[in-house]
């Protein structure tokens, strides 16, 4: 079994204010003292692992997956999820959502993981180092911070995560800043419900459709199918038991 470290006072001089932080190392790390491991950073963090000291009812369960996934005879992979803090919509938005009343500070939170959290990692833990080992991965406005640090700093990650990515937010200003292949190695997973919809504080989210429309907008910026995949799920809804389900498939083929 793997082991997840917490870490509760992690600073974000960015942000200005601590964040839990929760680490998970593969059975393997301690029995390869000389392996360099991939790392999987995940947004959300409190709902990313079945431990006792995660949220008490659904979450992603990740870390099974991963150990699963390793008795399959797959690669091992470190496993580092950031709690939300406080005011979630504002911290996983990376532009302002005037419809919603939020104030984006989603430009804070990824200097915090790339300028702070990342190094931290590379120097505490054996990890493998470019894009093609370093996956970010999230639902909803995590799928959205997701895909926007992949397409701000695609030096850093490669593999990119996004399970029902609110790519509507802001008024789809995704689909306007994201406007060219950024040349660099890329894997990119988009998933939702076929259908799925929800309208919190008045802002309409259609994710079936914006997530399909986005997976055709990168497909004409020329990401290959090698690069890119896409699953619409019929039925599926927005909830971490659905995330839960296609979590399986979604790091089998974002992580290989």
């Amino acid at each position: 079994m793997g082991h997840v470290h917490i870490i509760r006072d992690f600073a974000s001089p960015q942000e200005g204010f601590s964040r839990t932080v929760r680490i998970y190392t593969p059975e393997g790390y301690d029995h390869a003292p000389h392996h360099q491991f991939p790392v999987l950073y995940m947004h959300d963090g409190q709902n990313v692992f079945a431990h006792h000291e995660s949220a008490l009812f659904d979450t992603w369960c990740a870390n099974l997956v991963q150990e699963h996934m390793v008795s399959e005879g797959r690669e091992p992979w470190i496993i580092v999820a950031v709690d939300s803090g406080p005011g979630r919509l504002e911290e996983y938005s990376p532009w302002d959502e005037p419809r919603g009343n939020v104030r984006a500070r989603g430009d804070a939170y990824s200097r915090f993981i790339v300028e702070t959290l990342k190094p931290y990692v590379d120097g505490a833990y054996r990890t493998r180092q470019g894009p093609e080992w370093t996956g970010i991965m999230g639902a909803s406005l995590g799928g959205l911070m997701s895909l926007y640090l992949g397409w701000k700093y695609p030096e850093v990650f490669g593999r990119i995560g996004a399970l029902s990515p609110s790519v509507m937010w802001s008024q789809y200003k995704l689909f306007e800043n994201w406007t060219a292949h950024t040349r660099s190695w890329s894997r990119i997973y988009l998933d939702a419900g076929e259908h799925e919809w929800i309208n919190p504080a008045g802002v309409p989210m259609p994710y079936g459709e914006a997530t399909r429309d986005f997976y055709f907008h990168l497909k004409q910026l020329g990401y290959a199918d090698h690069e890119l995949f896409l699953v619409l799920e019929p039925g599926g809804l927005h909830h971490e038991r659905d995330w839960q389900r296609r979590l399986p498939f979604a790091m089998r083929w974002l992580l290989s």
